[in-house]
């Protein structure tokens, strides 16, 4: 049976809502996590090419990217739950084209749930802009002097 429209465009929302909100927790959580008295103060003292700093920026670039990456996990599990895309590989791999924005075609999904997709793609790369702020905010932290 095709999906309504409607019911492509609520299934979309509700995705990204919920991503949405993963992500800005799971930002804030990182935030927090770095944000310590003790971090504040060692963060003051770091040099930026230090092992130390490139720890920290480590730490940050895998925590983006494990957010990321559980976003599209999510995406992919939906595809199949809703019989969009199969088996698992295709699923990720139109996931992760759609979020990266990169967008092969609308070939690997069914018809009636492109509209998915194209939600993804907008998502993807609003929180991508958003980890990237994140991301230099985080690094001003380091003292640079």
């Amino acid at each position: 049976m095709p999906e309504t429209l409607l019911t492509q465009f609520a299934v979309a929302s509700a995705m990204l809502v919920g991503c949405v909100l993963f992500h800005g927790i799971g930002l804030a959580s990182l935030s927090k996590a770095l944000r310590s008295e003790a971090s504040i103060e060692r963060m003051r003292h770091i040099e930026p090419l230090s092992p130390r700093g490139a720890l920290f920026t480590l730490v940050i670039v895998l925590a983006i990217i494990v957010l990321h990456g559980l976003e599209i996990w999510a995406f992919a599990v939906l595809y199949l739950a809703v019989d969009a895309v199969h088996p698992l590989e295709e699923a990720l791999y139109f996931s992760t084209i759609s979020y990266s924005t990169v967008g092969y075609n609308d070939t690997h999904i069914a018809d009636n749930w492109r509209l998915v997709g194209a939600f993804e793609s907008i998502l993807g790369m609003i929180l991508l802009g958003w980890s990237t702020a994140f991301f230099f905010r985080m690094l001003g932290r380091i003292d640079t002097h």
